[in-house]
C-alpha cells in the first residue's frame, strides 16, 4: 500500500508543484508524480512512507487554493472490505471502538498499525463490501471524543483475485475438506439476524472479564458467534449490574450468551465474591422468594446476623484505626452517619509513634501524585470527561491527569489535592476503576506508585537512623517506600518520598508518613515557644 492517490488538485497543479510539497513535508518518493486533470498518483519507497504524508499532508495543505487530499491508492476491484481508519483517539478503549464498529456489520479482523502519529490508525475487514461501504458512508468525517475520525478503502487483493461471478469462499484448512462456502444458504454469515435481541443483566464486577484486556475477550466472542454485542457499561454509573446486548441468529445469540456465561461462572470460581467488598462497591442485594411469612423470618434473621457483623467491624476498626491515623472515618462513608464512630483509643507510643503532646489537628490540604497505567486513562476521565468530574465530586477532591512526558509512555500522573478524607476516596475509586476495567488479572491487586513531597530537612525523619523508620513502616504498611538519595530539592525546599502498593498499604504509608511531618512541625512549634521571644538588651 505505497501507492498514493492525491485528489482536490487545481487545474493548474504541476508535478513540480507536488515535488515541493513533499520535499518540504520531507516524505520521500520513489517516482514521478503522474498528474492528471485535478488529480495525481506516486509511489512511496513503502506502506510507512504512504501513511505518513496521508497523515502530514491530507486536508491539511494547500495548492492553489485547494485543499489537497491525500489517500491509499486503490483500484475499483479491490475496494471491497478493507477499510483503513484513522485520527482514532489516542486513549479510545478498544471496546469503545468495537463497539462502533459493528453497528456496520460482522467485523473479521481489526489491527491496529504502527505510526508515528499521536492518534490511532487501525485497519478493519469486514465481511460484506455493503457492510464496508456502509462503515465508510456513516464513519467518514464521524466525531468521536472531539477527534473526526478519517476513513477509506485500502486494497483487498484477496477478494480481488475471487471470481466476481461466485460468491466469495471461506479460508481452507479448517477440515480436510475446508470449510463451507460463506454465500450458501446455510452459512451463518448469510443468515438475517433475528430482529428480536438478547438482553443480559450481568454484575458489574464480571463486565471486565467479558471485555477482557483491550477487548480482546469481546472481540473474540463477537466473531466467532458471528454477533452483535453491545456491553452498556457507561449507563446507570455505580449501578451493581450492568446490560448486555447480543444481536445475531439464534444460533449466534445463544452460542454468545453461552460464551458470557461461561466466563462468569469461571470468574466466580476464581475470585471469591463475597470478599470483593471494597470502597468502589461496598454493597450487595441479598434476594430473599417466598411467601410474607418466611421473606419476614429470612429479614429478621439477616439483619441479626449482619447487625452482628456491623458491632463487630466497628469494634476492629476501632482497635486499627491508629494504623490510619489523621483520617475522619465518619467522613469516608464506610459506616452510616449514625454510627457514630468514636475516636480511636490511645496506646502505648511506639517506635513509629515519638511520645511528643498530641496536639488536635485540623485536616490540611495535601497532594498527591499517583502514577496509574496509560491505557487507563479514558477509563478515569470518562465520556466527555464525565467519570472524572464524578468522581471528583464524590471525593471532595481536585483531580487532573498530567499530560503524557512521551508519546510512548507507559503510565501518566494523576495529580490529587485535597484533605486526607479526599484522598483516601478518590485513591480508593481511581484504584476500583482500574480493577474494574481489568487493566489487571482478576487474580492480581492493583498496585500503584504514589509520590509525596516532604520538606527536605523532614526527609532524615521518614528514613530514621540507620533506615530504621522507613524499614518498620515497610513493615507495617506492606508498602515499598523509598526516599531517593541525592535529591536535589525543588523550589519550595521539598523532596519526593516514592510509595508502591496496594490500595490499604499505600494509604497506610501515606498517612504514617504525614503523622511524622505533623510531628516533626509540633516538634518545631514547642521549641519556638520554649526558646520565647528575643529579649532586648539594656543598654
Amino acid at each position: 500500500m505505497n501507492k498514493l492517490y492525491i485528489g482536490n488538485l487545481s487545474e493548474n497543479a504541476v508535478p513540480s508543484d507536488l515535488e515541493s510539497i513533499f520535499k518540504d513535508a520531507k516524505i520521500p518518493v520513489s517516482g514521478p508524480f503522474l498528474v492528471k486533470t485535478g488529480y495525481a498518483f506516486v509511489d512511496c519507497p513503502d506502506e510507512s512512507w504512504a501513511l505518513k504524508a496521508i497523515e502530514a499532508l491530507s486536508g491539511k495543505v494547500e495548492l492553489h487554493g485547494k485543499l489537497m487530499e491525500v489517500e491509499h491508492s486503490v483500484p475499483k476491484r479491490q475496494r471491497i472490505r478493507k477499510l483503513q481508519i484513522r485520527n482514532i483517539p489516542p486513549h479510545l478503549q478498544w471496546e469503545v471502538l468495537d463497539s462502533l464498529l459493528v453497528q456496520y456489520g460482522v467485523v473479521e479482523s481489526c489491527e491496529q498499525v504502527n505510526t508515528d502519529s499521536e492518534t490511532a490508525v487501525v485497519n478493519v475487514t469486514y465481511s460484506s463490501k455493503d457492510q464496508a461501504r456502509q462503515a465508510l458512508d456513516k464513519l467518514n468525517g464521524f466525531q468521536l471524543e472531539s477527534f473526526t475520525l478519517k476513513v477509506a478503502y485500502i486494497p483487498d487483493e484477496t477478494a480481488a483475485q475471487q471470481n466476481p461471478l461466485q460468491q466469495p469462499r471461506g479460508r481452507r484448512g479448517f477440515g480436510q475438506r475446508g470449510s463451507s462456502r460463506q454465500g450458501s444458504p446455510g452459512s451463518v454469515s448469510k443468515q438475517k439476524p433475528c430482529d428480536l435481541p438478547l438482553r443480559l443483566l450481568v454484575p458489574t464486577q464480571f463486565v471486565g472479564a467479558i471485555i477482557g484486556k483491550e477487548g480482546a475477550t469481546i472481540r473474540n466472542i463477537t466473531k466467532q458467534t458471528q454477533s452483535k454485542i453491545d456491553v452498556h457499561r457507561k449507563e446507570n454509573a455505580g449501578a451493581a449490574e450492568k446490560s448486555i446486548t447480543i444481536l445475531s441468529t439464534p444460533e449466534g445469540t445463544s452460542a454468545a450468551c453461552k460464551s458470557i456465561l461461561e466466563i462468569m461462572h469461571k470468574e466466580a470460581q476464581d475470585i471469591k465474591l463475597l470478599q470483593e467488598l471494597t470502597l468502589y462497591n461496598p454493597e450487595r442485594t441479598i434476594t430473599v422468594k417466598g411467601n410474607v411469612e418466611t421473606c419476614a423470618k429470612a429479614e429478621e434473621e439477616i439483619m441479626k446476623k449482619i447487625r452482628e457483623s456491623y458491632e463487630n467491624d466497628i469494634a476492629s476498626m476501632n482497635l486499627q484505626a491508629h494504623l490510619i491515623p489523621g483520617l475522619n472515618l465518619n467522613a469516608l462513608g464506610l459506616f452510616p452517619p449514625t454510627s457514630g464512630m468514636p475516636p480511636p483509643t490511645s496506646g502505648p507510643p511506639s517506635a513509629m509513634t515519638p511520645p511528643y503532646p498530641q496536639f488536635e489537628q485540623q485536616s490540611e490540604t495535601e497532594t498527591v501524585h499517583l502514577f496509574i497505567p496509560a491505557l487507563s486513562v479514558g477509563a478515569i476521565i470518562g465520556k466527555q470527561g464525565q467519570h472524572i468530574k464524578q468522581l471528583s465530586r464524590f471525593a471532595g477532591a481536585s483531580i487532573k491527569i498530567a499530560p503524557a512526558e512521551a508519546p510512548d509512555a507507559k503510565v501518566r500522573m494523576v495529580i490529587i489535592t485535597g484533605p486526607p478524607e479526599a484522598q483516601f476516596k478518590a485513591q480508593g475509586r481511581i484504584y476500583g476503576k482500574i480493577k474494574e476495567e481489568n487493566f489487571v488479572s482478576p487474580k492480581e491487586e492493583v498496585k500503584l506508585e504514589a509520590h509525596i513531597r516532604v520538606p527536605s530537612f523532614a526527609a532524615g525523619r521518614v528514613i530514621g537512623k540507620g533506615g530504621k523508620t522507613v524499614n518498620e513502616l515497610q513493615n507495617l504498611s506492606s508498602a515499598e517506600v523509598v526516599v531517593p538519595r541525592d535529591q536535589t530539592p525543588d523550589e519550595n525546599d521539598q523532596v519526593v518520598v516514592k510509595i508502591t502498593g496496594h490500595f490499604y498499604a499505600c494509604q497506610v504509608a501515606q498517612r504514617k508518613i504525614q503523622e511524622i511531618l505533623t510531628q516533626v512541625k509540633q516538634h518545631q512549634q514547642q521549641k519556638a515557644l520554649q526558646s520565647g521571644p528575643p529579649q532586648s538588651r539594656r543598654k
